[in-house]
């Protein structure tokens, strides 16, 4: 019997510790990643398989290319023996040389920007041909999607442009198929969802610099400040962000607007923060005041009734998660706790990540996926709760057996030695018992200041 509850009170908020110096990606690492998806086209029987790339949607491209295609859609052809071949338009063709993989480059101006040049003008089922797709062959379509409703053919299904699809088609021939093959990336037994110590180390930079920059945000954050100032705080270094950065006070997307404005933060505000780059994002809402006695009059008890169960419900997820269990289970443990019936969360409560923010989840009612090492989660429970204002801490962690910690303190102890106190933090000052499969990504895992005006104090698990 647990005998602990969620109490607020004054809390040292944990320490800031991005390194400031990105973990590139090794070449044995891009060769396993070759390896792997090889591996899994010849199982299923693939004859090529085709990548598809685009700013929003490029992490299954640049996960062997390790570059995007800014402008641009683009093609990585790869065929069953691991030879490669980039097709690419006006402004994505110099990036070929600087792959990461070995590949021969196809120019294709109709993956170019409206109005550029169109020469050469080779319709693009010919490009494809010359990039390796023949007539006869079995060819997979690795778009970004999974497409798991029962009443979708998921093997004939594509998110990718249809001028593209059509091409493919053509190109392969009425002797050929062509079949969604984004599986081979993501979801069960997909080359993406777990991770070596050298991309745990790699993705860690990222995880920990919107950490650092959320705790920046969070003390920058008082009455009269602008959303743009706070905005400012999350945004650094000129990286490159996953999702859209939200600094939001007051009601959102006004005028459908999406972005930090001119508007100040006032007393009594619902605020919501999020910033998020290749390996982690971090997140938190609560309100504009600072103590219960400021909150809206018709959400006095939103503490009781909303932020505390919400907490509750991290620390389970926290502290049940294992190396092993499937993400049914795991999906039962929130539910119990926080059950969706009074608390209105519809997602997945837990997603993996890496490049995109959200790569794909195990964690879904009644999955029998299992969790394994090298998953690198981000902790995502939305409350919405009718009448009162959200709630959230969305924070990276990765799990690991014994043999990925072995290596992450023999290749990365400085990174090991920033999890270890990370740990430490959550379990002694939080009071939270967490899993020993988990490596703290960043120093702000479970830290939830829920009334924001006030920076000392943050909830953590007490005995009662």
């Amino acid at each position: 019997m647990d005998t602990r509850m969620v109490e607020l009170g004054f809390v040292p908020e944990p320490e800031r510790d991005c390194t400031g110096a990105p973990i590139p990606l090794s070449d044995a690492t891009i060769q396993e990643r070759l390896d792997k998806v090889v591996e899994r086209m010849r199982a299923r029987g693939l004859d090529a398989l085709v990548v598809y790339g685009d700013v929003e949607h490029a992490g299954n491209f640049a996960y062997l290319a390790g570059f995007f295609t800014r402008f641009e859609e683009g093609l990585l052809v790869i065929a069953a023996d691991g030879s490669a071949c980039f097709v690419l338009g006006n402004e994505n063709r110099d990036k070929a040389d600087k792959a990461r993989i070995d590949a021969r480059v196809v120019h294709a101006p109709i993956l170019s920007l409206p109005n550029q040049p169109q020469a050469p003008s080779a319709p693009l089922p010919s490009a494809l041909r010359e990039a390796g797709v023949q007539p006869g062959m079995r060819v997979g379509l690795a778009g970004w999607k999974l497409f798991t409703a029962e009443d979708v053919d998921a093997s004939s299904t594509f998110d990718v442009p249809a001028f593209i699809v059509d091409a493919l088609r053509e190109a392969a021939g009425s002797d050929g198929a062509l079949v969604n093959a984004t599986g081979i990336f993501i979801g069960a037994d997909g080359a993406r969802t777990a991770n070596s110590a050298n991309e745990v180390a790699h993705y860690e930079f990222g995880a920990a610099l919107a950490s650092d920059c959320m705790l920046d945000a969070m003390d920058a954050l008082g009455a009269g400040v602008s959303e743009m100032r706070l905005g400012d705080t999350l945004v650094r270094h000129g990286q490159h962000t996953s999702v859209v950065t939200i600094a939001a006070s007051g009601p959102r997307f006004v005028q459908a607007n999406m972005f930090p404005t001119a508007n100040r933060v006032k007393w009594g505000d619902p605020v919501a923060l999020t910033v998020g780059y290749a390996g982690g994002l971090s997140s938190r809402a609560g309100f504009a005041v600072s103590t219960s006695a400021e909150m809206p009059r018709e959400q006095a008890d939103w503490l009781e009734k909303v932020a505390a169960p919400y907490f509750a419900a991290y620390v389970r997820w926290l502290e049940r998660i294992r190396v092993g269990m499937t993400g049914g289970e795991l999906f039962d443990e929130v539910e119990r706790v926080l059950p969706r019936a009074t608390y209105g969360w519809s997602l997945c409560p837990g997603h993996l990540t890496a490049e995109e923010e959200w790569l794909c989840s195990p964690v879904y009612e009644g999955s029998d996926e299992v969790l394994t090492s090298g998953m690198i989660f981000q902790i995502d429970i939305i409350p919405s709760v009718p009448g009162y204002g959200g709630v959230s801490a969305e924070s990276t962690v990765a799990l690991a057996d014994e043999g990925l910690k072995r290596d992450i303190r023999s290749r990365y102890p400085g990174m090991w030695e920033r999890m270890e106190r990370r740990r430490a933090y959550i379990t002694e000052v939080l009071g939270i018992a967490l899993s020993p499969d988990v490596l703290p990504m960043c120093s702000t895992v479970a830290y939830l200041r829920p009334y924001l005006l006030n920076h000392r104090q943050a909830f953590s698990m007490q005995r009662m």
